[in-house]
Parts: C-alpha cells; structure tokens; sequence
C-alpha cells in the first residue's frame, strides 16, 4: 500500500453520523471481548461521540484509503486513566477489516503520533490478541525501542494494557 493513497481527515460535524455508524461495527467486533449489550433501539451508541465536535481536546478522524472509507480514530489530550493534562490518548481506534495487515494502521497511528507530539498512551485489553500484538509491533517500529505495558484496572475490567511513550 502506498501512502499516496491513504487520507487522514479530521471529521466535520456533518461526517459525525459515519463515525457513529462505524463504532456501531467496531463495537460489534469487540462483543467476544467483552460484555457490550446492544440497546433496545439496536445500536451499541457512543454517549460521548458528540464531545468530540464540541470539547477542543478532542479530535475526531475518518480514514480513507484509495478514495474509501476505511476506519475511524478518536483521540483526546488527557485521559480517563491517567491525572497527566497535557497525555495524549488514542480513545478508540478501528480499522475495517478489508484494510488490515497492509500497514494501514500503522501508519495513520505513526502519523498521529508525530502530528500531536508529547506524551502518549495506548490502551488496549490483555484478552484482545490481536490488538495487543498490532499496538506492540506499531509502538515499537515507532519509539525504536520495546515497550512492556503496564496492566491495570479499569471500569472493573482488571486486564487493561497501557502502553506510555513520548512522540
């Protein structure tokens, strides 16, 4: 894949609607990682999507590679598990199944990490594999260096993986 193809956009107000649409997969993927009950309106919903078009710490991204759709990521400065202000934080992060294994992620996580520079962390469930090995490998190829990340508790999940790295 060429990075020729790939586009990184902050998302409008008006593309708010394709993000709520994609976490609805992104959720539904993660359902055998973890107990997410869809609402009797049959949407998982994400109550603190909004926040990202009105809170300035928040940054809400659509992906696109050769001119499709192709994921989403949510990041924010400061963090539910972390007392740092100034920590940047990948919130959610989905890539459609179609573009993974080519790089893709890697990458758009690479570029964020350098065009908000600082103090990052990365959290990501011990029981979901793949995601543990993607952030690894990313990380890695990122700082130059292998991070162990810390386990913690979170919203009553005990094996939540943070990794922490400067960009």
């Amino acid at each position: 894949m060429t990075t020729d193809s790939i586009e990184i956009i902050i998302a409008s107000t008006q593309q708010a609607s394709v993000i709520a649409q994609l976490y609805e997969l992104y959720t539904y993927e993660m359902t055998d990682l973890a107990d997410f009950d869809i609402k009797d309106n049959g949407f998982y919903g994400y109550d603190d999507l909004p926040l990202y078009w009105q809170d300035k710490n928040k940054y809400p991204y659509l992906l696109w590679v050769n001119k499709k759709l192709a994921g989403f990521v949510l990041i924010q400065k400061g963090s539910p598990i972390d007392h740092h202000p100034d920590v940047w934080d990948v919130a959610e992060f989905f890539i459609m199944r179609k573009f993974r294994g080519k790089g893709f992620g890697e990458y758009v996580a690479h570029h964020l990490w350098t065009l908000h520079s600082g103090y990052w962390q990365v959290r990501v469930w011990d029981n979901n594999k793949v995601a543990h090995a993607f952030w690894d490998k990313a990380i890695r190829n990122f700082t130059k260096e292998k991070l162990v990340p810390e386990k913690i508790c979170y919203q009553g999940h005990d094996g939540l993986l943070v990794y922490r790295f400067q960009s």
